[in-house]
This record gives C-alpha cells, sequence and structure tokens, in this order.
C-alpha cells in the first residue's frame, strides 16, 4: 500500500497533508463520499467542520473549475474536480501532459483557489466496470469509518479514482492516522492519497460545537 503525501503550511501552524472534497464530474467520474450530516445544495452544511462560507466557495470552485475544463477540453479528457477549504483536487485521465498542464491552469485560475493538486494520469479513460469498482470500494469505505467507534465519520471527505483513494476533512493527526489505516486495509485499495487540514485537539473543541446544557 503506498501513501504519497503533500505537506503545505499555513497560519496558526495548520498543516494540509495530501497522503484527500463536493464534485463536479466531467465524463461520469467518481463522486466523492460524503459521510453523515444533512446535505444542503449538494454540501454537508450542518456538520461539515468548514465554516458555510468556506463551504458555498468549495461549491462554486468546483463548478466553476469543472465547466471551464470541459468547455476547453471536451470528452477527451474525463477529469473529476474537487475542493475542500479552497484546494483543488483533480483526478481522472487525459491523453497529454499538455491536457494536464492545461487542467491545472483552468482550476488555478478560479476565484477563491488557494492550490491545485493534479492527480490526473496520461492514460486512457477509465472503463465503467473501473468506475463501478470504485463505487463499490467507496460503499466500503463509509462502511469502515462507519464502524470505527473512535472516528467521526462525517469528518472525511472521500474521492475514489481507478482504487485510489483520496481523503480530505479537517481532522486531528490520530483521526488522520487512524482513517488512512482503516482505508489502506480495505480490500481493493490500491493507494491512500492525504489531504487533511490537521488541526490540534483544542482547535477541534472549539471547532465542533458543544451539546445543549440539559435543563435541570
Amino acid at each position: 500500500m503506498n501513501t504519497k503525501p503533500y505537506f503545505f503550511f499555513k497560519p496558526r501552524h495548520l498543516l494540509l497533508l495530501a497522503a484527500i472534497a463536493g464534485t463536479t464530474l466531467l465524463n461520469t467520474g467518481c463522486a466523492p463520499l460524503l459521510l453523515g450530516g444533512a446535505a444542503i445544495g449538494g454540501t454537508m452544511v450542518a456538520t461539515d467542520r468548514r465554516t458555510s462560507g468556506t463551504q458555498v466557495e468549495d461549491e462554486g470552485i468546483e463548478f466553476k473549475a469543472g465547466q471551464r475544463i470541459k468547455e476547453q477540453l471536451g470528452d477527451r479528457v474525463h477529469i473529476s474536480v474537487n475542493s475542500y477549504n479552497r484546494i483543488v483536487l483533480l483526478t481522472g485521465e487525459v491523453r497529454a501532459e499538455e491536457d494536464k498542464a492545461t487542467a491545472v491552469r483552468i482550476a488555478g485560475g478560479v476565484e477563491n483557489v488557494a492550490k491545485v493538486l493534479d492527480e490526473t494520469a496520461v492514460t486512457f479513460q477509465s472503463s465503467l466496470s473501473s468506475r463501478a469498482n470504485d463505487t463499490l470500494i467507496q460503499t466500503k469505505i463509509k462502511a469502515t469509518l462507519v464502524d470505527a467507534k473512535d472516528l467521526i465519520s462525517n469528518a472525511f471527505y472521500v474521492v475514489v479514482e481507478r482504487g485510489d483513494v483520496f481523503l480530505m476533512g479537517r481532522v486531528t493527526e490520530r483521526e488522520a492516522k487512524r482513517a488512512s489505516d482503516l482505508v489502506a486495509g480495505i480490500q481493493g485499495v490500491k493507494r491512500v492519497v492525504r489531504c487533511f487540514d490537521v488541526i490540534s485537539e483544542e482547535d477541534l473543541a472549539n471547532t465542533v460545537p458543544r451539546p445543549a446544557a440539559k435543563t435541570p
């Protein structure tokens, strides 16, 4: 099992590990898996650890980048666009390195994008059976994370492409490692690519709403 990390350092000791978000799909790409919570306009507003404003921005980024890539590259590419905390993940298949560069340039030019992670491959487009297998893997991941009693499943955002699993979310180091280890052990997973916004336990306590105090 291979893991591939990306490291980004931001203010307040924010660490992004991409070893990955809503998605806009081009040519029936593999959809992201959102765990738990209530979806509003395609986004996990109620339980997502991002602010509601950031969630709206991410949806806008996905839509604009997806449309612009499709307009310029058309059906010769199969690219899925996912954004979390304004970090854009591109997955799928392209015909040439030039197409990869064009997709990255387009995504990077969308308003509010902070970073683009290019995980597209120069290869033939994935088959319907391959995409069906990705959906099966997503189902297994959902069940595994929901069953993990020491994790909050809805903190994780999952994309699967050709057996590669991209994990995203605002999680602690413990949550990141635990989830990655669990996913890596699932049958059919070829690689785990993490793009977590790692926060401290204290930050998590300040992020997640506390339950209302019970009335005596």
